[in-house]
C-alpha cells in the first residue's frame, strides 16, 4: 500500500483479507484505488511467482481471468477468487485450444510459445509460456533450427523476430484491443508535441514498429526510445532523470510510474488507452469478494496438469526478468 492515511474502505479490505487468510494481488493496469490496497502490485510474471510462493490459503486476484487461472494452475491447492470473474481479455480471446491444435497439425515438429495472455486450455497445448520481458529469452532457449509457433500477439511476436533475427517464427495474428489502438499516428503526434521527452513503449502496441523507425531516422533519439514490459518500465522509471516520459501502454500503469518517480512527468501517448476488463474490478466488488468468498476460479485438473509444465518453464526462464 502507498504511504498516507488509510481510508475506511482500505481498512475494511485489510481486515477482511486477514480474516480470510488471503493475499491480494493487483495488476499494474487496475484502477489506482485497487492498486493502493493490494498486498502486491505487478505484472503477470511477478504476480504468478507471488501466487506460487505465497503461503496464504486464499489468493484474491484483481486482474483478468487468465491471470487468476494462472494462479490456480501454479497453486492448485489454494482457493483463488476474482472480484469479477467476467473480466476477460481481448487478446486471450483471439485463439482457442481447437484453433491451436489445428495450427500445430499444419506445422508438425514446431515448438509452441504461448504468451501468458491465453486461456488455461491454450497453455495446455503449448510447450512453453512467456511474458513480454522474457519472450526473447524463451525463444533463444529453443534450438535455432526449430520452427516456432508464437501466439497470440502479433506485435510482440514481430518484436521478438526483430530482436532474435530468426526467420522461422510463425505468428498468430492476434492483438490486444487497447495496445493495438495506440497507433503510429498517436505516437508521431505526441513525439512532435514533446520532442525532448523520453518514450516507453510496450511491445504489444501497434506503434512499436513506428517507435523503432523514429529512433533510427532521427525523429526520436534512440537513447530515449525504450521498448519495455510493464515491469521494465517500472525499473527504467526508478532511475530516470528525464523531465517527461511519454508512455505507450494501458493508462493504469501511470499510477505505478508516478509513485516510483515523482520527479518525472509521465503522460500517456493515448489517454483513452484504458482496458474495460481491467477496470471491472471495483471497490464494492472487492469487498463482496472478500466478505462472501464469491468469484472462485476453477481450472479442470487435467487441463491444469498439462498447462502447469509450460507455465513453470516460463517462471523459471523469467526468474531474472521483469514481467509482462
Amino acid at each position: 500500500m502507498t504511504a498516507g492515511a488509510v481510508t475506511g474502505w482500505q481498512a475494511e479490505v485489510r481486515r477482511l483479507a486477514a480474516k480470510r487468510d488471503a493475499v491480494l494481488l493487483a495488476h499494474n493496469y487496475q484502477a489506482p484505488e485497487i492498486q493502493d490496497v493490494a498486498d502486491h502490485v505487478g505484472d503477470s510474471l511477478a504476480l504468478s511467482r507471488l501466487a506460487a510462493g505465497s503461503d496464504a490459503s486464499t489468493i484474491v486476484f484483481a486482474g483478468v481471468h487468465f491471470m487468476a487461472e494462472t494462479a490456480k494452475i501454479l497453486a492448485p491447492e489454494r482457493t483463488v477468487l476474482m472480484p469479477d470473474p467476467a473480466a476477460g481479455c481481448s487478446l486471450a480471446d483471439t485463439i482457442t485450444a481447437e484453433q491451436l491444435r489445428a495450427w500445430k497439425a499444419e506445422h508438425p515438429g514446431a515448438t509452441v510459445v504461448a504468451y501468458v495472455n491465453t486461456s488455461a486450455e491454450v497453455k495446455a497445448e503449448a510447450d512453453v509460456c512467456c511474458t513480454s520481458s522474457n519472450a526473447v529469452d524463451v525463444v533463444e532457449s529453443i534450438p535455432a533450427d526449430t520452427e516456432i509457433l508464437f501466439l497470440p500477439d502479433q506485435f510482440l511476436g514481430a518484436h521478438v523476430q526483430r530482436i532474435t533475427g530468426r526467420d522461422n517464427i510463425r505468428l498468430w495474428l492476434g492483438e490486444c484491443h487497447v495496445h493495438a489502438a495506440i497507433s503510429p499516428a498517436d505516437l508521431r503526434s505526441r513525439v512532435a508535441t514533446d520532442p525532448d521527452a523520453e518514450l516507453y513503449v510496450h511491445p504489444e502496441c501497434g506503434c512499436t514498429t513506428s517507435a523503432l523507425w523514429l529512433s533510427t531516422v532521427g525523429g526520436l533519439p534512440a537513447e530515449r526510445t525504450h521498448v519495455l514490459s510493464t515491469g521494465g518500465m517500472l525499473d527504467q522509471a526508478r532511475s530516470s532523470t528525464a523531465g517527461k516520459v511519454l508512455v505507450a501502454t494501458e493508462i493504469g500503469m501511470l499510477h505505478q510510474l508516478r509513485q516510483a518517480n515523482p520527479r518525472t512527468v509521465f503522460e500517456p501517448v493515448n489517454p483513452a488507452a484504458a482496458c474495460r476488463y481491467m477496470k471491472m474490478t471495483t471497490p464494492d466488488k472487492l469487498l463482496r469478494c472478500l466478505r462472501e468468498g464469491v468469484g472462485e476460479v476453477h481450472v479442470d485438473p487435467d487441463v491444469a496438469a498439462r498447462a502447469r509444465a509450460s507455465v513453470q518453464r516460463m517462471v523459471t526462464i523469467g526468474s531474472a526478468s521483469s514481467g509482462e
